[in-house]
């Protein structure tokens, strides 16, 4: 995500910052304070605005927000690679205050903003505890995954155009895939290790809804009943706790064998089931499976995310 410049503008801003523009969104009885650093009112207005339209739609893409105490800090800049609107974000999770760490740039607009996926992807790690380096490829398939998911539910994109966003995802991670296993994946893996754990997610989902559920439903469940209570760092421990949740085993032998596959996922069974097909036009959209698809990536109606 982000160049070395920038990983130390993170530092010097976490040292010394100006007093933030700071205000509060509710979900229930769940509050999240959000800063915004120095910059000007009218600015400040818009990219609030912003962030509490891309926190609403993960919050209805669960049906409730995962902490009771959270925080989102918006810094704007001048650094990063490249032209991203979000040249970088962070989940921090310090002495037990969760925040979301973003980056923005200083001449983004609010359009460019809205189409970028970051805010959404690091709002998505709110769902999950710290899973450490071996949970590395957990944490960031879910971030990936949902980043999808939350915008064409709220109508930031087109359920077509995520799909193929997953899809491209994949096909990058298929080409960083290394000889070693997933749970160890090397430095160059990166892809890999987001991509591959996005298929775990979109696999776990796949189960899930044909119990009846969705793992939009277990994962809200988990953060009711065990979030705050998690282990740092105990991948196991929260695959273990997701069955409990879900009532069936359907995460723990599909962790074990995705942490240890050297390859990076088949998912022709679950194209098959989606009604996707690949060819050298690129992806394609059958009519079979389209209720599925629209169960996950379909724009909700009045307010109720769709299961």
């Amino acid at each position: 995500m982000a160049a070395s410049a920038l990983l130390l503008a993170v530092a010097s801003a976490s040292a010394a910052t100006p007093e933030p523009s700071a205000r509060t969104l509710r979900f229930g009885e769940a509050r999240v304070r959000v800063e915004i650093v120095d910059t000007d009112p009218a600015r400040a207005d818009a990219l609030y605005g912003w962030i509490a339209g891309v926190a609403d739609a993960v919050e209805a893409t669960f049906g409730r927000w995962p902490l009771a105490h959270s925080r989102i800090r918006i810094t704007e800049t001048d650094r990063g690679s490249g032209r991203s609107p979000v040249p970088w974000g962070q989940t921090s999770r310090r002495d037990g205050r969760v925040a979301v760490l973003l980056f923005v740039r200083r001449d983004a607009d609010i359009d460019a903003l809205r189409a970028d996926w970051t805010a959404a992807h690091e709002l998505a790690h709110l769902y999950h505890p710290y899973l450490g380096r071996e949970g590395r490829w957990l944490a960031e398939g879910l971030a990936s995954y949902y980043q999808n998911v939350a915008r064409a539910r709220a109508g930031m994109m087109e359920a077509e155009a995520a799909w193929r966003a997953l899809d491209a995802g994949f096909e990058r991670g298929r080409r960083a895939t290394g000889a070693g296993p997933l749970a160890r994946a090397r430095r160059g893996e990166t892809m890999r290790v987001y991509w591959a754990g996005a298929a775990f997610w979109l696999e776990a989902d796949l189960a899930l809804r044909a119990r009846g559920t969705s793992l939009d439903a277990v994962l809200a469940d988990y953060a009711d009943c065990c979030l705050a209570d998690a282990r740092f760092g105990d991948a196991e421990g929260f695959i273990a706790a997701l069955d409990r949740v879900a009532g069936a085993q359907v995460f723990a032998a599909r962790f074990r064998r995705y942490a240890a596959a050297r390859t990076f996922p088949d998912l022709a069974a679950s194209y098959a089931r989606l009604g996707l097909r690949r060819d050298g036009d690129g992806l394609h959209f059958d009519e079979d499976g389209a209720a599925l698809r629209a169960r996950i990536m379909g724009a909700r109606s009045g307010g109720v995310p769709a299961r």
